[in-house]
């Protein structure tokens, strides 16, 4: 069992015996004194692929799933089927998009790092690692006389994933995006992963 105030983007539970990943969490603090937190939970079913919200305090407990995480490959993209390759055994597979959405943002072919998450033998979803490469597709042009401040502007990865960069950043640049919040972190250089 799992408290829900252990819980985090990306989470998986047990609701009333199916697979249920947590897609966006918030909580709020009511004003009263000794009043507990009010955790704020939307869930994705990871069979019928239907949400559910669910408000509870921080220590209602959540069922553990029992699934295997294996490391996986994105290979490539046929119209709305994706196909990863398993890398301890060379298996593939396909997945829907409806099945990933919340990662398409940070998918780049042959990129290594996913893990598959597989209850019962049945592959449910992947995990993206929490830091990816993407490269700027287009952006403004770099203002004359721009420097290295908090300014932004939005720039386009080659996934379609729209960003703020700092307004010094080109189109061509490749830079690293935390992919729990979606937002610039850095530029990429080959130590930083």
């Amino acid at each position: 069992m799992t408290k829900a105030c252990d819980l985090k983007k990306g989470s998986l539970v047990g609701i009333r015996g199916l697979p249920h990943v947590l897609e966006n969490l918030s909580i709020t603090t009511p004003s009263a004194r000794g009043a507990a937190s009010i955790y704020h939970f939307r869930f994705r079913n990871l069979i019928t692929k239907a949400k559910q919200d669910i408000s509870c305090k921080g220590e209602e407990p959540f069922d553990d799933i029992d699934f295997e995480r294996r490391p996986v490959q994105y290979l490539y993209r046929e119209d709305d089927l994706y196909t990863f390759m398993d890398t301890e055994d060379f298996s593939q597979f396909t997945l829907p998009a409806s099945a990933i959405e919340e990662q398409l943002d940070y998918l780049v072919e042959d990129m290594e790092g996913i893990a598959a998450l597989i209850s019962d033998g049945k592959i449910l979803t992947i995990e993206v690692p929490h830091k990816v490469v993407l490269t700027i597709e287009s952006c403004d042009p770099v203002m004359k006389g721009a420097s290295v401040t908090a300014r932004t502007k939005p720039a386009k990865c080659q996934t379609g994933l729209v960003v703020q960069v700092p307004e010094y950043l080109e189109a061509g640049e490749a830079i690293i995006v935390d992919t729990t919040t979606g937002t610039y972190l850095s530029r990429a250089t080959t130590a930083k992963l």
